[in-house]
């Protein structure tokens, strides 16, 4: 009980010291939107300079099971180009990820420089007139904190806790969108992938991460008042109802919005998913009318909450063109094009973020990429940044609120769908229904 009121008492003195210091805008700039327009990345994914973590532990001791990690794309370094491709684009919101292990790379020691780091991304952000979307737990922290028992262990909440106070109070009321933990229950099989969870210790991780969102909603909105929190829920087609058990029904009363990652459909007609569990990832025949069941699915099962798709994109064998012959601008337009027929049938759809703004480090290999903007990480030392076909196609979607007019969908949808069995099956959304424009 005294260790718990001690680490208590570290937080709030953490807070009150981070406040002091902060370089956060005294008042933030109105950044109401009607539909946010995102792009979306992860830090250790796309930073470089990698310090010490459970991801880079992981991956310096895999040998020739993963590609070596290099420098990413170097967003540490590049930020200022990154976010400046994004405002060409016409997007209105940036997510990004704080790297706990980055600010904090031992137990109560705060790196003032890259604090300053993050704190010019976010000014680059908010004066590009972009909101910012923060993620606080993209599957990395600290190697102290892999060393103490990582997420099993009931103190690392209180620590996690501690890094978020920080932040939270260093950008109070730039109106950003918090997400706490990114994918919950990927999270949580990552960390049993890579050796940091067994089964036996697998439930108390999972009972930590649901407190430790819970508790940071709350944080969040006593520091933050102007903020909004969720926490990104990925769609596993015709699983949700099951794998929602182990977080979002524990958490559905300490969202602000529900985030939706859909990435691939499952139907009758369509059973290539299962390359997805092997990470060949441009195997897959993408179902894009999959994330209106997606959206139905999360506006029937959590009624009064907006939904906000933070993260959707489609990937490829090393830049190479896809063998269904199916690109980048034509999965964007009948992507949004769905989500433009879910907002016509009264699903209250906030935003879109497209992942990944750049191509980056999928967790062991460079191989998919998810990029508007290509980056041959392993190859080309100056990590040039190539616009794909969508990059223009964004831009249009963007301007024009949605898919242009009159657009004929590439992929059809695919026989039965099980997305959201058995209701996305026995009844479809109706392509030739009416389509709204989603806003700006």
């Amino acid at each position: 009980m005294w260790g718990l009121v001690f680490r208590g008492a570290v937080v709030g003195l953490v807070a009150a010291l981070v406040s002091a210091l902060s370089t956060a805008p005294a008042s933030a700039a109105d950044r109401s939107r009607s539909f946010y327009w995102g792009v979306a990345s992860s830090g250790y994914q796309t930073e470089g300079s990698a310090p010490d973590s459970n991801w880079s532990r992981y991956v310096g001791a895999g040998g020739g099971e993963v590609d070596p990690y290099a420098n990413a794309t170097d967003f540490r370094h590049r930020y200022p180009e990154d976010i400046r491709l994004a405002r060409d684009m016409g997007v209105n919101t940036y997510r990004f990820g704080v790297e706990w292990a980055r600010v904090q790379p031992a137990p109560g020691v705060w790196d003032e420089a890259e604090l300053a780091y993050y704190d010019d991304v976010v000014r680059r952000i908010t004066d590009a007139g972009m909101t910012p979307m923060i993620t606080l737990n993209h599957w990395v922290h600290p190697g102290w904190v892999a060393d103490l028992g990582g997420w099993a262990e009931d103190r690392t909440v209180e620590d996690w806790l501690a890094f978020s106070a920080a932040i939270v109070q260093r950008y109070r009321g730039a109106g950003v969108l918090w997400v706490t933990i990114n994918e919950p229950v990927v999270f949580l099989q990552r960390e049993m992938e890579i050796g940091a969870l067994d089964v036996f210790r697998l439930p108390r991780a999972q009972a930590n991460v649901v407190r430790a969102h819970r508790r940071a909603y709350d944080l969040v909105h006593r520091i933050d008042p102007t903020g909004k929190v969720t926490s990104n829920q990925a769609f596993l087609s015709g699983f949700n109802a099951v794998t929602d058990l182990w977080f979002m029904d524990q958490v559905r009363d300490k969202l602000d919005f529900v985030g939706i990652d859909y990435y691939y459909g499952l139907a009758l007609g369509n059973l290539s998913a299962i390359h997805a569990a092997w990470a060949d990832f441009w195997k897959v025949r993408l179902q894009p009318e999959g994330i209106y069941d997606a959206l139905r699915f999360y506006s029937d099962r959590y009624p009064g909450l907006p939904l906000y798709v933070v993260e959707n994109g489609m990937p490829t064998d090393d830049a190479k063109p896809r063998e269904d012959g199916y690109t980048r601008t034509a999965a964007l337009r009948d992507t949004v094009f769905w989500v433009q027929r879910a907002k016509a049938d009264g699903i209250d759809v906030i935003g879109y973020n497209y992942w990944s703004i750049t191509d980056n480090y999928e967790w062991g290999s460079y191989r998919p990429r998810f990029g508007l903007y290509t980056v041959d990480a392993l190859a080309d030392p100056a990590l040039t940044r190539r616009p794909t076909d969508a990059v223009g196609a964004y831009r249009q979607v963007i301007a024009e609120g949605g898919a242009p007019a009159g657009h004929e969908l590439v992929q059809p949808p695919a026989l039965c769908s099980l997305v959201d069995p058995l209701t996305s099956c026995l009844a479809p959304a109706d392509p030739r229904g009416p389509r709204v424009p989603l806003g700006r």
